[in-house]
Formats: structure tokens, C-alpha cells, sequence
């Protein structure tokens, strides 16, 4: 094994022989150390014996063995999966009993409904701004959940965590300032236990930064004088010249190089279109040489072929030069730079970094973007100034786990993607691996330093609660039933390629991400599409599932733009046995990339809540299948498990879950998918739930649910129905319902209002006209108006309804079952009738036949469609 030494003993005499080396003892699983050191040695050892098993476990990371364990912290956090997580639930179940003792925590702790208020939080916390990352969900909005569905010493789990924010907010349950902050009443202050996992070795290596316990003023201090050692050595690369006067260098400017269309003469984009000392920057511009106007995507590349002293081959790439100095002396200026700037660059040329892995950047859109431009390695990424100070502040922490965490959280800030900006405050896109044109290189030294600071902010008092495993979510190594509750924010298709965006700092530890189970959409880099995916996805939540106790919650952060994906998640929940009983809104109160440019992004993430249902109802089914009696026992526990009222200022909000056809559409759903026949039509339905419940403003309610939102409702008695855009015809029906509810109108009265509700019908989705949709679902008075129906009429009319659907569907089979067969529009609640229809018939082979010929954006966009489909997939 490399050996731990980290500093020289030289070195190590400027600090303290008290910090040299953490405190102790320390006691693990009945095993006493004399300090963290000690510990962290022995489990080390023990983790190289275990390493040749864990090895065989799906979506075991890509890297040699000494610098998995390097990079791990045993028992508590493991580059690789976690042999020990057992091991501490065990011992966690134990210290609950001792808490129950003390009056802490309940023995019988049941949470019946969800957390249903919209939450804001920002990002501008400390904690969440120590190191970057693609996404994150800020860790007290993830405290309000794991307050709301835990009590203190319950187990919480993240499969998707990337840098451990649902970790941070176990922690930070025991913290009673941030508790109450928060302001959640009820709220029992207590720490919860966090285990976190992720497929991606920097994702997790993050994480554990953030929720192990270490000791920070020794990190501090060691952090600070490898810089200074660093500096020391380096410095001399970012220094400069003004008036005589020798001065720091904050940053550089560099400019593309590029090759007029017309004259062929080199064109410096900086130079020809940035003005006023770069802070007017034109669109257009002329060449310098035949004074043609110019845009640069009309520009053509200027490409020089050069000997890589690192690769040790010839290679070609674009050309960038230095432009611009930005300093700090007396006082802070910027100049055009200077002969002595391009000489102080050129001498470090010839050295070659000490310690730098040549890795090829991998397939893919993202990952090959700037290709084009030669830049193919993941070093390319780095002027050779910054890659000569990195890797040798990489020698010096390369095996410290916290110290790494210092050297990634800077590597994007002082690569070639930090774009300029007139205003100076420079920044990267998020998502992307983008190098602009005009690239700020940034003096580590400094950014080093800030990022100290930074880290410095996060050593909050709760920490080292938690664990932390490198695994993949579709095979993990904890027991049934062990979980208390699931937080996760999964990868949505296409929205990021994590492993791709991941590749330059897994790169920097050396251990890299197993992408063969990573669930995202990715035909170019990984042929994964919206299946392949969705098939992931139900893998990883039938692992959640799994290790789920029942009658326990799951909450789960949405952030995509596309319906399919939306749907393919909901099928994927509802596939493995979950019930969803709440979609609320997350507002992050920040864009992403994609989210400003894009018009038709979700500016708000979607929170969706579902529980795992009692083993008293999941035997009941089990034994008795799925009978006509069921219906009401899921009902029943159902209902039990939604919002009873939402109040959103002074009026009460629709709870939407409790919709009569939402209703009916979780009891197929779930019928559907443990293979059970649909024991009743939506007629014979209707009609139980007003003879079994009470209905008010649209909702049902058990008798007790009933008083108690009529109480509240007392005290906000203003009614917000539900609102619905009319994008399909079941929206439609929904928002004629709501129309009708307070009082019969006449087709005029109602027509205005219709034509402003319809919004973004889908492309391929008929919705029949008013006329009909009227006379199919309501009844029409003698004086013309048209009302709700009552049970009775409703009767009636959906047998009617249903018959006319069917008898469309069957005009759609014909239509397919011709050789080149094809629908390009269709009537969705026909094919939706069709498809219950064929799948009571266990006629699985029509709705594979119609669903592969209607257009796919209805079937991927439809959650219902979709759940018949995926089963009779499964059945042909």
C-alpha cells in the first residue's frame, strides 16, 4: 500500500505536535484506536482484504486499488461500495431504543400524511457554495422533509446524492438553531442518520467533505501551507511588469485565434471585436486586413500543429493567445499584455507536471463537444501554467481525502471554461463543458485560498452521523426494510451527462465513474434511450423499495423539461409497488443553463412524495388477489396518506390527489401493475365513493378527514379549485368539471373561457370540440344550460362514453393492422379505453400493435398509455 506520509518532517515542525495528528480515542463497532489515523489505517487494510468481492458488485468504480483506498475514509466513507453500511443500521437500531428510553422518538412513529407546502429555498448558503456541482437540492430544504417524515435516530437514504446535501440535512436535524430556522412547526430536533451513495467517485468523494466528521483547523492549516509551499515554487508563473513595478497576477485574458473567410489573414477575436478595455464586446466587427464585416460564426478555425511534451506526439489544436493582464499592486489594474507575459508562458512550456494521468476524454456529446478544436484529453482543459501548480499540489495531497476535496472544488474555476465577461465576475456554464472563446485563467494560488475560506464555513458542529458508499442505485447491499425514509434527485434523461461532465475531476482522483448502470438518455455516447433509461430508473426504485420499511415515505426532486421523462419516472415509481400521494413545487430561486434559454423549461422542480403501502394491505392482495373488497381497502389507506387541506394564504387550495379520476387512476395503476385484473369501470367506482365517503368541493374525505377540513376550511373559507390548462381532452373533462361545479351555464356562457384555457395541445393528441366533449360527460337542463351529472346520469353516460371510445380504438386496430399502417393523429381517451380494454382481454398484442403506431411523444407523454404498454411488453 502507497504509504500515508503526507508531509515531510520538516514540514510538519511549523505545526503544533498537538495537531499533527487527530484526537482520540476512537471506538468503532467495539474496536478502540488511539486516534482517527489509527483508525482510518486499520480500515484501510481491512477495505484492500474486501476489495477482490466488492470488485463483482454492479457499478463498481473504474481505478486501481491504492487509489480507491486512498481515497476512502473506512467505515464511514468508501470509493467504492460500502461493505460496513450493515453493520452501522444494526447498530443505529440499537440507539433508537435508548432514545425511546429517554423520551426522544416514539416506538410506533407513523406519518399518514405528506408534506404538501410548495418550498423556496436559494442557494447562497454557505454550505451549498463550498464546492460546485451540476445540481443540488439546498440541504434545508431537503431538513423540512426529513423533519416532517423522521423522528431523531431514524436512517435516511439518498441512491441519487451526488455531493451529499440530503446528508448535510441528517446532520443538521440535531442542530436546533438550524431547526428552528426553519421554522416548521412540529419539527423535532434530533439527528438523523444519513447514507448517502452515488455511482460517480467525485460526487461521493464530495459528499463525504461535506458530512464526515474531521478535524477542520489541521485541514486548514495543512491546506494553507501546501499552497504556500506551492506558491513558493510556482509563484514566479503569475507575475508581471506595470511602469517598472513587479506586481501579482490575478488572471489572465485569453483570445481565440481565428482565420478570415475571405483574405485567409488571422483574425484575434479580442483584438477586432472587445473595446474599451474589454468592456464592450460586438457582435460584429471587421477584418483587419480586407475590412469586410465579420461575426464569428462565420469565422473559420486557425488550427497549428505543436509537440505535446505530455503526450509525447505532434498535435493540433486551435490557437489562443494572451491578451489581456489583470493585476494586484499598489493598486488593482489591467493592462495589454506584454513580452514578458508571453516569456514568463513559454519557459514554463518545457516542464513537463510531475504527476498527470493522460485520459482520453470519453464518448459522447458532451464529452467530445470541443474535439474540433483538439481538445481531446482531459488535461487539454488546463493552460500548462495551471496543469505544472496542480499537479504538484496534487503531490502533495494525493492522500488525504479532505485535502483532494480543496484541489477539485477549484479545478473548473481555473480551467480554460471560466468564461470572461465585461463585468469581470467571470463564471462557467452550468452543464456543459464549454471553453469560450475569451477564457479567464485564473491565479490558483488565489482561488485556492477563497476556496479555504469557503470550506472553512462548512465545519458545522453535527457532523460524522452518516455514511457514505460508491454504488450504483440498482443493486444495493442493504437489507430489506431497513430504511426509514428515501430523499432522492435523480438523473432526468438527457437534462445532464454526469459522467461526462464528471471526467476532469474523477480524472484529478484518479477513480472514475462505472457509466453502465448511470440512468440517463444518451444514444451518441452510451446508445441508451428513453427505455434503456426508464428500465434503470425502475431498478434503482425497486431497490428503494426494497430496503423501504412499509407504511414508509419517499420523496423524490424532479427537475426535467420533457413529459416523457416525467412519465417514464412516475411509471418507474408505480412499477415497483409505490403509491404517489403529492406532487408539490421546489423553487431552487436559480436557473440553470438550460432553464434560462430554453422557453419551454420547468423554472420550478417538482417534488413528487409517494409512500410504500402497510404489509397488511399488501398481504390482504397478496392472498385474496385483486377483488372487487380491495378496492376499498387501497382506497381507504390511500386516503389515509394524502392531504387533508392546503391552504395557500387566506383560501383553501384543491388537493389534487384527492380528484375523483386521480383516484381511479392510482387504483389502476397500482392493479396494473401487480398484474391483477381492474375489478370495476369508472361508473361502478364513482358510485362507491360516494357511498363509502364524503364529498366536498370536488374531493373525497373519510368521515374523520371530513370534519377536520371542514374546520380548516372555516378558517380560509375562500375556494381555489384546482387550475388546469386544457392540454389534453381528460384536462378538458377536468376543466369543464370545475366550471360546472358552482352552477349549470350554457355553452355561450362557457365558450369564451374555453378558447383562453387551451394551451399547448401535443402534436399527434385530438381533442374533440366543446360540443362534444359536453354532451358526452354532462347533462344538458330543459333551459339549455349544462350541469354535472349526478351518479345516476354519470352511469349512463360513461357506458355511452365508453362505447363510442371503444368503437374509435377499433377503427385505429384496422388502420394498424395494415403493412404500412400508421396514425398520425388519434384520440387519446379512445386509445386509453382501448388499451384497459385489450389488457382485461389480455390482449397484449393489439396495444404493442397500435402503441408502436400512433405518434411516440403520446405514448412516452401519457402516463397511462405508458403503464399499459411497459406491461403487455413484458407479457408478448
Amino acid at each position: 500500500m502507497a504509504s500515508d506520509k503526507l508531509f515531510s518532517d520538516d514540514y510538519l515542525d511549523q505545526l503544533n505536535p498537538k495537531e499533527q495528528v487527530e484526537q482520540g480515542p476512537v471506538t468503532v463497532f467495539g474496536l478502540t484506536f488511539k486516534n482517527d489515523e489509527e483508525r482510518r489505517q486499520y480500515f484501510r487494510e481491512e477495505l484492500r482484504r474486501r476489495l477482490p468481492e466488492l470488485r463483482k458488485i454492479e457499478g463498481f468504480p473504474i481505478g486501481e486499488d491504492d487509489d480507491i483506498i486512498n481515497l476512502s475514509d473506512p467505515p464511514y466513507y468508501t470509493a467504492c461500495p460500502n461493505p460496513w453500511l450493515n453493520d452501522f443500521i444494526a447498530q443505529w437500531e440499537e440507539e433508537k431504543k435508548e432514545l425511546q428510553r429517554e423520551g426522544k422518538r416514539k416506538a410506533n412513529f407513523e406519518v399518514k400524511e405528506p408534506y404538501a407546502s410548495d418550498v423556496s429555498e436559494g442557494k447562497n448558503n454557505p454550505i451549498y457554495m463550498a464546492h460546485s456541482y451540476h445540481t443540488k437540492v439546498p440541504h434545508p430544504a431537503i431538513m423540512r422533509y426529513i423533519l416532517h417524515y423522521t423522528q431523531p435516530g431514524d436512517i435516511v437514504f439518498d441512491g441519487f446524492a451526488g455531493t451529499g446535501m440530503t446528508g448535510v440535512a441528517a446532520n443538521l436535524c440535531g442542530s436546533k438553531k438550524d431547526v428552528d430556522a426553519l421554522k416548521e412547526k412540529k419539527a423535532k430536533v434530533g439527528v438523523r442518520h444519513g447514507i448517502c451513495s452515488d455511482l460517480s467517485p467525485v460526487a461521493t468523494h464530495i459528499a463525504a467533505t461535506y458530512t464526515c466528521d474531521y478535524n477542520m483547523k489541521l485541514w486548514k492549516k495543512r491546506a494553507l501551507s501546501i499552497i504556500d509551499k506551492a506558491e513558493k515554487k510556482y509563484g514566479w508563473l503569475y507575475k508581471s511588469y506595470v511602469n517598472g513595478q513587479k506586481v501579482d497576477v490575478n488572471y489572465y485574458i485569453w483570445s481565440e485565434t481565428f482565420i478570415c473567410p475571405h483574405c485567409k489573414s488571422k483574425i484575434n477575436l479580442w483584438k477586432e471585436s472587445v473595446h474599451n478595455g474589454g468592456n464592450i464586446i460586438n457582435s460584429e466587427f471587421f477584418c483587419p486586413s480586407c475590412g469586410i464585416a465579420l461575426k464569428k460564426n462565420k469565422l473559420e478555425q486557425n488550427l497549428s500543429t505543436s509537440y505535446d511534451n505530455i503526450l509525447n506526439e505532434v498535435i493540433q489544436q486551435s490557437v489562443f493567445e494572451i491578451v489581456r493582464v489583470n493585476y494586484s499592486g499598489d493598486k488593482r489594474g489591467e493592462i495589454d499584455a506584454s513580452n514578458f507575459d508571453f516569456d514568463i508562458y513559454s519557459k514554463c512550456l518545457s516542464e513537463v507536471p510531475t504527476s498527470l494521468k493522460i485520459t482520453r476524454m470519453p464518448t459522447g456529446s458532451e464529452a467530445r463537444r470541443n474535439d474540433n478544436r483538439g481538445i481531446l484529453y482531459a488535461h487539454n482543459y488546463y493552460t500548462h501554467r495551471n496543469l505544472l501548480i496542480l499537479s504538484y499540489i496534487y503531490e502533495q495531497m494525493k492522500n488525504d481525502t479532505y485535502l483532494l476535496s480543496l484541489l477539485t472544488s477549484t479545478m473548473l474555476n481555473v480551467s480554460k471554461m471560466w468564461k470572461f465577461k465585461p463585468d469581470r465576475k467571470g463564471g462557467s456554464l452550468s452543464g456543459t463543458l464549454y471553453i469560450p472563446s475569451l477564457y479567464i485563467e485564473q491565479n490558483p494560488f488565489n482561488v485556492l485560498r477563497r476556496k479555504v475560506n469557503s470550506f472553512d464555513a462548512i465545519d458545522y458542529g453535527a457532523r460524522g452521523n452518516g455514511l457514505i458508499s460508491n454504488e450504483s442505485a440498482t443493486k444495493l447491499a442493504l437489507q430489506d426494510n431497513s430504511i426509514d425514509y428515501v430523499f432522492v434527485d435523480p438523473p432526468f434523461g438527457a437534462n445532464l451527462m454526469y459522467s461526462q461532465l464528471n471526467i476532469i475531476n474523477e480524472n484529478t482522483l484518479r477513480v472514475f465513474t462505472n457509466e453502465k448502470t448511470e440512468a440517463i438518455v444518451d444514444i451518441q455516447g452510451q446508445n441508451k434511450n428513453i427505455f434503456e433509461y426508464q428500465q434503470l430508473m425502475n431498478r434503482s426504485f425497486k431497490e428503494f423499495y426494497r430496503i423501504l420499511k412499509p407504511g414508509k415515505w419517499l420523496t423524490m426532486e424532479f427537475s426535467n423539461t420533457s413529459a416523457s421523462v416525467w412519465n417514464s419516472i412516475q411509471n418507474a415509481l408505480q412499477g415497483v409497488g409505490f403509491i404517489v400521494a403529492n406532487v408539490a413545487a421546489l423553487d431552487k430561486k436559480q436557473g440553470s443553463f438550460k432553464a434560462v434559454t430554453t422557453t419551454t423549461a420547468v423554472k420550478q422542480d417538482l417534488v413528487i412524495t409517494c409512500y410504500k403501502p402497510s404489509d397488511k394491505l399488501t398481504d390482504k392482495f397478496f392472498q385474496t388477489g385483486g377483488s372487487k373488497e380491495n378496492v376499498w381497502d387501497f382506497i381507504d389507506e390511500h386516503l389515509l396518506h394524502l392531504p387533508v387541506h392546503i391552504e395557500k394564504g387566506n383560501a383553501t387550495t384543491s388537493v389534487v390527489e384527492r380528484n375523483p379520476k386521480i383516484l381511479y387512476d392510482r387504483l389502476i395503476s397500482y392493479y396494473v401493475q401487480k398484474g391483477f385484473a381492474i375489478p370495476m369501470d369508472a361508473q361502478e367506482f364513482q358510485r362507491g365513493l360516494h357511498e363509502r365517503y364524503a364529498e366536498r368541493d370536488g374531493m373525497f374525505f373519510t368521515a374523520t378527514q371530513v370534519v377536520e377540513y371542514e374546520e380548516k376550511k372555516l378558517k380560509a373559507p375562500e375556494f381555489v379549485p384546482m387550475g388546469i390548462m386544457v392540454s389534453d381532452e381528460a384536462n378538458g373533462i377536468e376543466w369543464l368539471k370545475n366550471e360546472l361545479r358552482n352552477k349549470p351555464q350554457t355553452r355561450q356562457d362557457i365558450f369564451t373561457n374555453w378558447t383562453k384555457a387551451i394551451a399547448g395541445v401535443r402534436k399527434g393528441d385530438v381533442i374533440p370540440e366543446l360540443d362534444t366533449l359536453l354532451e358526452e360527460n354532462f347533462i344538458q337542463n330543459e333551459d339549455g344550460t349544462w350541469r354535472l351529472a349526478n351518479v345516476n346520469d354519470d352511469v349512463d353516460l360513461e357506458k355511452l362514453r365508453t362505447k363510442a371510445l371503444l368503437k374509435e380504438f377499433k377503427l385505429y386496430l384496422e388502420v394498424c393492422r395494415k403493412p404500412r399502417g400508421k396514425l398520425k393523429d388519434v384520440r387519446v381517451e379512445a386509445v386509453r379505453a382501448g388499451f384497459k380494454q385489450c389488457y382485461s382481454d389480455k390482449n397484449f398484442a393489439d396495444i404493442i400493435l397500435v402503441g408502436d403506431r400512433i405518434p411516440q411523444n403520446l405514448l412516452t407523454e401519457d402516463e397511462i398509455l405508458l403503464q399499459y404498454y411497459d406491461i403487455a411488453s413484458s407479457k408478448v
